[in-house]
């Protein structure tokens, strides 16, 4: 993604910590992560190299007179916490839409740590703002659909500016319809982008049982069993026995495989013998084995 806002630029200079703040409706959290200390160690020692970005105080709408961070809200953050009060700011003037394009724009570019959940408020957000600069965003919202992306000129261009294509802009968007707590499941991996698609068109109540049953179990659903209730919640037949049913299914990942070569027990069959015949002989040779320790087990008992 190309990011340039030159034309907006006022000036650079350094700006008083407490004239600053994280720009309002911001979908990016701030986290302190090992990153982040890192990132603190480092201003530390060398100071702020890269200033941030703020987008200049509305000259007739004073509330508070305050820059709002559009990039560097972690450089900002640990400033503050080592006692830095004058920040270097790049100072942009624009709309407000387009600063929260800006602030969209430039995370999506400079970062590579952005959980699912966010980027998917991020990617709304944006298609909101440019909604309001005229684009057209017919996103689509027929849980029928299947997972190949939706119609919507505003998509196609944020495509086009950015490192996914419509359809994961799409999935992206379709984890800001899930409860937090499954949002959280995503962001940490736990819950695939797939599966999770296919979990945001069920009701909230249906999707509480969903968490309800992980913290029960610690299993998340597959792409295939969320899919079934995806398919049941469009039928209108999803019901809280119908769900357990489905996410008691054994998932295929859940099976734990122990894989012999071929050439090893090849010799001990004939040629056209097939595999699943091989592998009744081979669980029969392991159960007569099974037995003959136990006898002389109970032999060695006796003694």
């Amino acid at each position: 993604m190309k990011v340039n806002y030159a034309d907006d630029l006022v000036n650079t200079r350094k700006i008083m910590s407490r004239f600053i703040v994280p720009m309002k409706g911001s979908p990016f959290a701030f986290r302190k992560d090992e990153a982040y200390e890192s990132l603190k160690r480092s201003i530390a020692q060398f100071g702020v190299i890269e200033p941030i970005t703020v987008l200049e105080p509305e000259r007739y709408v004073r509330t508070d007179g305050n820059y709002q961070i559009i990039s560097g809200r972690r450089r900002y953050e640990a400033c503050k916490e080592l006692g830095i009060i004058d920040i270097p700011s790049r100072v942009l003037r624009m709309p407000a839409d387009d600063a929260m394009i800006a602030l969209i724009d430039m995370n999506l570019c400079q970062r590579t740590d952005i959980p699912p959940s966010e980027k998917g408020a991020a990617y709304k957000l944006r298609l909101d703002a440019m909604k309001q600069q005229g684009y057209r965003t017919d996103l689509e919202n027929d849980p029928t659909l299947s997972q190949v992306g939706t119609k919507f000129n505003a998509g196609k261009e944020l495509s086009e500016t950015t490192e996914d294509s419509r359809t994961q802009i799409y999935r992206y968007i379709r984890i800001t319809e899930l409860k937090p707590e499954l949002q959280k499941l995503v962001d940490e991996g736990r819950i695939a982008m797939n599966p999770a698609v296919e979990l945001s068109y069920l009701s909230e109540e249906a999707q509480k049982a969903v968490y309800d049953y992980y913290t029960e179990n610690e299993v998340t659903p597959s792409y295939s069993q969320a899919n079934q209730m995806k398919k049941r919640s469009a039928e209108g037949t999803l019901t809280p026995e119908t769900m357990l049913q489905i996410l008691d299914q054994p998932k295929a990942n859940q099976v734990e495989m122990f894989r012999i070569p071929l050439e090893r027990i090849r010799p001990f069959f004939g040629p056209r013998v097939p595999k699943e015949k091989m592998l009744d002989v081979i669980v029969k040779a392991l159960e007569y084995y099974a037995k003959a320790q136990e006898r002389k087990r109970n032999s060695r008992d006796a003694r």
